[in-house]
């Protein structure tokens, strides 16, 4: 088995650091910036958000429904997805 908590070295700060870990089990993710000395705290929100919109995209595709994604003006994702029958 492998690492139950594994580093998200995909996702880092601008700055290249790394301040996050995943659980795989639950896809949990914790963090800590210092109190901003590793970065904006407004990058860490991005990554937030893109990390909350692949999770619904996910989940959405392995229950069989299509999903569309769209970046809006003020920077926030519409993700929509289509269920049958509904």
């Amino acid at each position: 088995m492998g690492n139950i908590v594994q580093p998200l070295s995909d996702y880092c700060m601008p700055q290249g650091r790394n301040f996050d870990v995943c659980d795989v089990r639950t896809a949990a993710i914790a963090y800590d910036n210092y109190e901003g000395r590793w970065g904006d705290p407004k990058q860490l929100d991005r990554f937030l958000q893109g990390y909350a919109v692949e999770k619904a995209k996910l989940e959405a595709r392995k229950k069989g429904h299509s999903v569309t994604e769209q970046t809006l003006k003020d920077g926030s994702v519409k993700v929509t997805i289509q269920v049958e029958g509904v």
